[in-house]
């Protein structure tokens, strides 16, 4: 493992009160590795080991559940997750705009720009606002 997430990840999984298992640890390693969100298929082999589908999915989902990751949604059927920033177990607050490059299709999470309030009509309650903007990144542009 990377010496330099080594002691973040360990904290991370403690803090959630998670075991500090070899799954958990370099599926993580993967996230703060990466810039941008990834996908289930990006977790199936890392550093030699081979996970089942099963194994990540579990681990995907536990951390979705105590607020580590968020998922991001996407125009077809794949599921893009990226780390939380503010979560907790309680709450996701993710508010924040998704942006996906049409060229090298990588995703990210734009921090910092405020997603638009959305006057729904009378009667109408909105839990959750999700923003995907498309388009080429300044690698792509």
């Amino acid at each position: 493992m990377n010496i330099r997430y080594s002691e973040k990840i360990k904290e991370l999984l403690r803090e959630s009160k998670l075991s500090v298992t070899d799954t958990r640890t370099k599926i993580l390693e993967l996230f703060f590795k990466t810039k941008g969100a990834l996908e289930h298929h990006n977790f199936e082999k890392l550093d030699g080991a081979t996970f089942d589908r099963v194994t990540v999915y579990r681990t995907l989902q536990t951390f979705l559940d105590k607020g580590i990751i968020h998922k991001i949604p996407s125009t077809d059927t794949s599921i893009h997750y990226a780390l939380c920033k503010d979560c907790s177990e309680d709450h996701h607050d993710d508010h924040h705009i998704h942006f996906k490059c049409q060229h090298c299709d990588n995703t990210l999470c734009l921090e910092g720009i405020a997603i638009p309030a959305i006057q729904l009509p009378q009667g109408y309650t909105a839990d959750n606002v999700e923003v995907i903007v498309s388009g080429l990144c300044p690698n792509c542009k």
